[in-house]
């Protein structure tokens, strides 16, 4: 079966299938190129047809939904329609693109979504892993198993997804997601502030979503420009934007010990965790909680989100993978991100 998984992230949307053993497609196309020409994603995807399945770019998520039953509404639920960031424009109509091209693709849940997590840790919670952040943990399911021999059931880790922009946190147990912090919900990552704090945010009043993007560890040192490997090589000088990204790191895992007691590891995922300063420090430093180490994977250009992707899509296709999207859970998937708010004396607009 040929299968294809998107990863859209911040600085890049990555590419990963197979066809049963062989690669098909592995490969990273940067969002600027995406920004002027949304169709590059749609020409990327079709120079690994024909496919049986998609997993496709969903952004904070929906139940398990083919893309022909997406409306306007689920549109908005996984990516909001916000003019202030451009990435999310490129999203949405790349969205509309593949389904006038009648692509074979499935949207994928967010841990919000999932019947695994307890109700009380969704309290007031909309971001606790976006659906990137699943597949990363599909990943990390398949990965441990097959290191450790042991059934899928079995896997139990806490995951340090730290993208370009967004870390997320997330709690395995039984092979099942049981809580997680989200990029807006955790601590701050390199570009973006994480979650805020509620007396800044009554001050702000409305505000747009671009917002989120900034307030990091790049903002905290004043160069615009500064790139994460820049930040890892010249750390003395940003010591204090390098402590304020790796420390909200291990404190994200720290306070997951809270649901994951016994970790059999720590893993690290995403863009920066492949910059070796900083895989070796966030080593040194959650070595307290447990074995660090990064995850495993095939793709040799295309990060960890977008071979996850892959392995969920074909383990919906009843493949080799099944069993990792039945003990997730997956299936079962359901509500949107507004559902677990019990604010009082706000009214959020919803899609």
């Amino acid at each position: 079966m040929r299968v294809v998984g998107i990863d859209p992230g911040t600085g890049s949307f990555d590419f990963f299938g197979m066809d049963n053993e062989q690669v098909i497609l592995d490969c990273s196309v940067p969002v600027p190129e995406v920004a002027q020409n949304p169709n590059v994603l749609v020409d990327t995807v079709r120079s690994a047809f024909p496919l049986d399945m998609i997993v496709g770019p969903s952004g904070y998520g929906l139940p398990l939904t083919p893309i022909k039953d997406v409306t306007e509404r689920e549109r908005t639920l996984m990516v909001p329609d916000d003019k202030s960031i451009p990435l999310y424009d490129g999203i949405r109509m790349v969205v509309w693109l593949m389904k006038d091209e009648g692509f074979p693709i499935y949207f994928t849940p967010g841990v919000i979504h999932l019947p695994t997590v307890p109700a009380y840790r969704k309290a007031n919670k909309m971001d606790m892993g976006t659906a990137d952040k699943v597949c990363c943990v599909a990943l990390a399911v398949k990965d441990q198993a097959e290191l450790y021999g042991i059934d899928y059931n079995e896997t139990s880790f806490i995951l340090a997804e730290i993208g370009y922009a967004f870390n997320a946190v997330i709690g395995v147990e039984g092979g099942k997601i049981v809580d997680g912090f989200g990029g807006t919900s955790g601590g701050p990552g390199f570009i973006t502030l994480g979650s805020m704090d509620s007396e800044l945010a009554v001050r702000l009043g409305r505000f747009p979503g671009i917002v989120l993007f900034s307030g990091g560890a790049r903002d905290m040192t004043g160069k615009d420009d500064l790139t994460p490997e820049e930040l890892a090589r010249e750390r003395h000088k940003y010591i204090e934007s390098w402590n304020m990204l790796l420390e909200s790191i291990v404190k994200g895992v720290a306070a997951m010990m809270v649901a994951v007691e016994r970790p059999r590891d720590i893993l690290l995922s995403g863009r920066l965790s492949g910059i070796p300063e900083i895989a070796e420090t966030l080593a040194a430093k959650l070595s307290q909680f447990g074995r660090v180490r990064r995850v495993r994977r095939q793709a040799s250009i295309a990060k960890e989100a977008a071979e996850g992707a892959y392995i969920i899509g074909e383990g919906l296709l009843g493949g080799k993978y099944k069993g990792i999207v039945d003990c997730l859970e997956l299936r079962r998937a359901r509500g949107t991100m507004f559902d677990h708010i019990r604010l009082k004396g706000v009214e959020l607009p919803k899609p």
